[in-house]
């Protein structure tokens, strides 16, 4: 019994496909992948930085956004990289919780910043004459800041309440990265709090970005038609 109660460590990360025939083409695919997703974005962030010209609200939340998947990317394409070519697939469980916040916090920071995009472009289209005064770059680098802030702190505390987890059933993940529920899965711990907790956040956070967004491109959109029927009453008019 003492046995089966071990803690456990260390992972091993079952990966893709366990198929070898397929392990060089999938890692040339994903390589060339990751290479344009960080080539592209690390070149759009120098950019911008470079230019001053693009150091409007607009290009600053194009930038962030770039910088957020540059971290997204490289939490998880390295390790499953390495994968497709060593026969060790092992990763502590410290390496593991790790993993796994740069992945999450990255990925909801993504979130929120899509939705000061969309606030953006709403403010610019449908109220052109205050966005210079209330999109302003300082404010734009605010709701950047609590974007960042909110990804950090959500993440953080999950792992967190990971950490109270115990795992002793099984060290395998039947995933290519340290998915958090996969990790419920090898829990020796009752994980209930846990997945409550992020299906609560996840769902408020998905349903809030997601509302937020199509409400403000749908203003935009109609402020776009809006625009083009004035301008095509001006032309049919005898006296334009």
């Amino acid at each position: 019994m003492e046995t089966n109660k071990t803690q456990i460590k260390n992972f091993v990360l079952q990966g893709l496909t366990d198929h070898p025939e397929l392990q060089a083409p999938l890692f040339l695919v994903f390589l060339v992948i990751y290479f344009i997703t960080m080539v592209g974005n690390l070149g759009l962030m120098a950019l911008i930085w470079k230019d001053p010209h693009l150091h409007t609200p607009m290009y600053l939340s194009l930038g962030s956004l770039a910088f957020a998947d540059a971290c997204t990317s490289p939490s998880v394409t390295p390790k499953m990289l390495v994968h497709f070519l060593s026969k060790n697939h092992m990763i502590s469980l410290v390496g593991c919780m790790i993993q796994f916040y740069i992945f999450a916090s990255s990925a909801n920071t993504e979130c929120f910043l899509l939705v000061v995009m969309a606030y953006d472009r709403y403010m610019a289209i449908c109220n052109p004459l205050l966005y210079p005064l209330v999109m302003s770059n300082i404010f734009c680098i605010q709701l950047l800041g609590v974007s960042f802030i909110i990804g950090f702190f959500h993440s953080i505390m999950h792992v967190g309440l990971l950490f109270r987890l115990t795992f002793c059933k099984s060290n395998v993940i039947h995933y290519f990265y340290c998915d958090i529920l996969q990790l419920f899965k090898i829990s020796c711990t009752d994980p209930g709090v846990n997945m409550l907790l992020v299906f609560v956040f996840s769902v408020f956070i998905q349903s809030f970005t997601f509302m937020t967004i199509i409400i403000s491109y749908s203003y935009v959109l109609l402020a776009i038609l809006k625009k083009k029927s004035e301008k095509g009453r001006r032309k049919a008019s005898p006296l334009a």
